[in-house]
């Protein structure tokens, strides 16, 4: 009995340890309010004419994305487990907008989005996944994905896995609020509290946060990054 007691105190002490190393630490404002510092636009048409209108701005101490001309905005920095919390609202009519997340190599698909996980904010489809040379997987996979030989990464292929549920966006012209949680290779989202989406075994564990400009005006009051030891 002394033994027993013993090993359940040093596993006790070892699941505090465990917890205590798992702090989240301090917030970042990956967007100021000011300006786009530690971003950069990756914009396919301005490179045609330099004259091409920037889709993303600040306004209002927002930052905007008008939805044309399509690109992306595309974090300066890398980052590895962490909590990405976003609030958004499309400013006119509904549409399609993206996060992200994991982003690496430029314009790897369709000469256009950037290598990594999307996590949908298109109206009526938040927090779906999407595919972009890099892969996730989700439990119910051939429900959620399709037929799996049509399953891929690249262009023609059954990227899309949809969320686990409908109903948790805001009425039109308020705020939403979408965290996304990337640990290792596992990726959760949760919209307005909401868990809609969870992924496992994605084939890349950090990179940029890109936002994108799809056709449709969108405001984001907060991007905001928490990292995880």
């Amino acid at each position: 009995m002394k033994k027993l007691n013993t090993l359940i105190l040093i596993s006790s002490f070892f699941m505090i340890v465990l917890i205590s190393c798992s702090k989240e630490l301090d917030s970042i404002q990956l967007f100021n309010g000011k300006n786009l510092s530690g971003w950069h636009i990756d914009v396919p048409g301005m490179d045609v004419n330099p004259d091409t209108l920037n889709p993303f701005i600040v306004r209002n101490g927002m930052l905007v994305s008008l939805g044309t001309p399509n690109g992306h905005i595309i974090t300066d920095n890398i980052y590895q487990n962490y909590i990405l919390d976003i609030e958004y609202r499309f400013a006119g009519e509904p549409g399609n907008c993206g996060a992200l997340v994991h982003a690496s190599t430029p314009r790897a698909l369709y000469a256009m989005f950037p290598k990594s996980v999307e996590v949908q904010m298109m109206h009526e489809n938040a927090g779906d996944f999407w595919c972009i040379v890099e892969d996730i997987e989700v439990a119910d996979m051939e429900t959620r994905r399709g037929a799996k030989e049509n399953w891929g990464i690249t262009e023609g292929k059954e990227r899309r896995i949809e969320n686990l549920t409908d109903g948790t966006e805001k009425p039109l012209g308020e705020w939403n609020e979408m965290k996304i949680k990337c640990v290792d290779d596992s990726i959760t989202v949760w919209l307005n509290d909401v868990m809609v989406n969870s992924g496992f075994n994605s084939t890349a564990t950090k990179g940029q946060i890109a936002l994108q400009a799809e056709g449709s005006e969108v405001e984001f009051s907060k991007v905001e990054l928490t990292q995880i030891k």
